[in-house]
């Protein structure tokens, strides 16, 4: 059975919404962030990304990790598009020109988006007053992501879906980095085909399934 390395509250996420999408059976391990413990080299910690058992698992101490059989694989876009592959259609490419597609969107959503939407997602607390500093960082975050977020307009718009007109990995890999902005509406609302496109994936059973899981564990 395929093993998943990691808390929902963190990018597993991505592969647990595909495994839902999949009906694929999985066993969690819930290994947690040490950022998020007081004391995570204690003997009381629970399993952490810095436990001695899990560094023997992945050196990089980051989770997801996953094993299927004798295969160990860390990243999680890696994990996911492992397994729409494995799997096959509808989630997986059905030829050389999907991967390449599949491909394409998710280097863009962690290369031009995650790192700016992660920022907003950070610092930006709907109804909260922000210092000025982090308004400032907000409104820098918010402006690099105008390009990107018209590129996926403009795409979105003439389409339901990122590859193939069909719902895919890539939508799962994309939808899963773009959550991390979607409390600014003022950036979201621009987008409207984005908007409509996201709600859309998030509408989904698999995408439900995961959130009431990931609600349900401690914070």
């Amino acid at each position: 059975m395929l093993t998943i390395y990691g808390v929902t509250r963190s990018r597993a996420s991505r592969i647990i919404w595909l495994c839902h999408e999949l009906g694929l059976p999985f066993q969690q391990v819930p290994v947690i962030q040490a950022y998020r413990l007081p004391d995570p080299d204690s003997p009381s910690a629970p399993l952490n990304t810095r436990s001695e058992s899990f560094l023997k698992l992945s050196p990089a101490g980051a989770i997801p990790v996953i094993r299927d059989g004798e295969l160990t694989l860390s990243e999680s876009l890696a994990c996911t598009l492992y397994l729409a592959r494995k799997h096959g259609q509808p989630f997986g490419p059905a030829n050389a020109s999907e991967d390449a597609q599949m491909l394409q969107w998710g280097f863009y959503a962690v290369s031009s988006i995650e790192q700016d939407a992660l920022t907003i997602l950070y610092l930006h607390k709907q109804g909260q007053q922000q210092s000025g500093a982090d308004q400032a960082a907000i409104a820098n975050a918010s402006e690099r992501l105008i390009r990107p977020l018209t590129v996926l307009e403009g795409h979105l718009a003439r389409r339901s879906y990122l590859v193939a007109d069909r719902f895919t990995v890539a939508d799962i890999n994309m939808a899963e980095v773009l959550r991390y902005a979607q409390g600014h509406h003022a950036l979201l609302d621009q987008f409207p085909s984005v908007t409509a496109w996201l709600n859309d994936c998030q509408a989904r059973p698999g995408f439900r399934k995961m959130w009431n899981e990931r609600l349900n564990e401690p914070e």
